[in-house]
């Protein structure tokens, strides 16, 4: 029993196989790890490929041997580019019975500083018996490829235009921020870093702010929303944030990105405030005016002054065109106004008789253009009310003409006063002048100044039929057909013909006749 016992307990216990050094070497040789064993005495006793590849040399011999000459040959620098002393190399440190544990560096030739990788080195002491040991490794692993790529992102991050903050998922901390947020809020980078998103405000004022900090709780993506981020100066800025977890130096993290919509806030703001002084100056405004849709013409709004002159209430305007409401008496001439805002065409000064709800007309000279209203195409129409202008203008023709039966009386300071009777005259000081000859402007101020056929001969030495030939022509050009409206249209234009001739035809009366 017992020799059996014997035999079992040394099946359970087997002992571990011996591995001879050129086996055990062999092993370590495949690894991705560099590994190099540095005897007691400094020598660097062996190297596997990963080792020697990593120090971007060929042979175990470019190490240098020994430690001394490893410090001859490479420069170490920490990662905040403070050079490695003498002693404080991983591999003294080794031989200086010191256990290190994951040390970064960057190495370089100390024939070429520019060339840099970098390594994160830990030590082994190996022990075969008693407390003296057989051999010390480093074991070497190459970050570079890592930290190449945190200093592609570092640098596209302080590069990029758009606003970002990176804070630590551990505690809520700020560890980066780039140019584009500090120029957009005006903070320092030490107002921002080591502070907390609460600290900051980022979700203060955000409608859905606590779904965002539950998801950076939970180190999940936060999707855009918007929030005013407060300012050092006391104001607020309206972003665009959105959140998305990322690792930094092996860190995880959150990557905030910003769209700045404070520009479109400040357009908005003017825009509406801008909105809010047309619609009160429409309103408010004594002169006829409505807006309706360019497409079909429906009125959309009417201020008071057109309510009061149509009769109609804002709610039988709006929702109706001119033609369902019948405002315009000449059917023709409303189409070829609205035909000519669909070709962009501005319409000035039109005259249109308005029929109004109770019955009666209003003559309106009518002004309308295209404008675009919250995104849409529409017209604003402007009216002038010249009703009672025309009845002046009326009373004063007949006046005129009453006066013109008798033309040895129709002195030219009659006319002069019967012409100012006409108020708000919309026609230019000298429309009209300039398009007539010197002949029928001669003829013109003869007519104002009251001469008859026969004088206007006399004076001009011309024949009757001439003369009523001239008449004839002018009336055709300034679109009148009789005397009084001739007059009228010259006294608009600031015209008055001049010195009086027919004094100068009296004259040679009473000459003739002594």
């Amino acid at each position: 029993m017992s020799s059996n016992a014997n035999e079992n307990d040394m099946n359970d216990n087997p002992e571990p196989p011996k591995i001879n050094k050129g086996s055990l070497q062999e092993l370590i040789g495949g690894l991705s790890d560099g590994i190099v064993l540095v005897a007691p005495d400094g020598r660097i006793a062996w190297a596997n490929a990963a080792a020697i590849t990593m120090h971007r040399v060929s042979r175990i011999e470019d190490l240098g041997g020994e430690a001394t000459e490893y410090r001859r040959k490479f420069t170490l620098r920490y990662r905040n580019n403070h050079p490695l002393e003498e002693g404080q190399y991983p591999i003294e440190r080794l031989l200086g019975g010191e256990t290190i544990d994951d040390v970064t560096v960057e190495v370089s030739p100390a024939s070429n500083l520019d060339l840099a990788w970098v390594h994160t080195v830990r030590t082994m002491v190996i022990t075969e018996a008693g407390d003296k040991p057989d051999a010390l490794a480093l074991i070497i692993r190459d970050e570079t490829p890592r930290f190449e790529a945190e200093e592609r992102f570092e640098r596209s991050f302080n590069a990029n235009p758009a606003p970002g903050l990176i804070c630590r998922l551990e505690d809520h901390r700020f560890i980066r921020v780039n140019q584009g947020f500090l120029e957009m809020t005006g903070f320092s980078k030490e107002d921002v870093i080591g502070k907390t998103v609460d600290a900051i405000g980022l979700f203060l004022n955000c409608d859905t702010g606590d779904d965002a900090l539950m998801k950076l709780d939970e180190g999940r993506v936060i999707r855009h929303r918007e929030a005013l981020v407060p300012l050092p100066d006391g104001g607020d800025r309206l972003v665009i944030v959105a959140g998305e977890p990322i690792s930094v130096v092996e860190e995880p993290c959150m990557l905030f990105t910003f769209a700045d919509l404070d520009a479109r806030r400040k357009a908005q703001n003017a825009l509406r405030q801008s909105e809010e002084r047309f619609s009160k100056s429409f309103r408010l405004s004594p002169a006829p005016a409505a807006i309706s849709r360019l497409d079909d013409m429906v009125f959309i709004e009417a201020n008071d002054a057109f309510v009061a002159i149509s009769g109609y209430e804002p709610t039988e305007v709006v929702g109706r065109t001119a033609g369902e409401l019948h405002l315009w008496e000449d059917i023709k001439g409303r189409r070829a106004v609205e035909q000519k805002l669909r070709d962009n065409t501005f319409v000035r000064a039109e005259p249109m008789r308005m029929k109004q709800k109770d019955g009666g007309i209003a003559d309106c000279l009518v002004s309308a253009e295209r404008v675009e209203i919250n995104d849409e195409q529409c017209v604003i129409w402007a009216l002038q009310d010249v009703t009672e202008r025309r009845r002046s203008e009326a009373q004063l023709v007949e006046a005129i003409e009453s006066v013109m039966a008798d033309t040895s009386w129709f002195s030219r300071s009659i006319v002069e006063r019967l012409a100012m009777l006409k108020q708000g005259s919309t026609a230019a000081p000298t429309a009209g002048l300039l398009g007539l000859s010197d002949r029928e402007r001669e003829i013109l101020g003869l007519i104002c100044n009251g001469l008859s056929d026969g004088e206007m001969g006399e004076a001009l030495h011309l024949s009757t039929n001439t003369i009523r030939n001239h008449v004839a022509s002018l009336y055709a050009k300034i679109g009148v057909n009789r005397r009084a409206s001739a007059v009228i249209w010259a006294r608009e234009r600031g015209f008055t013909g001049g010195a009086d001739p027919k004094s100068r035809v009296v004259a040679k009366r009473k000459t003739r006749g002594k």
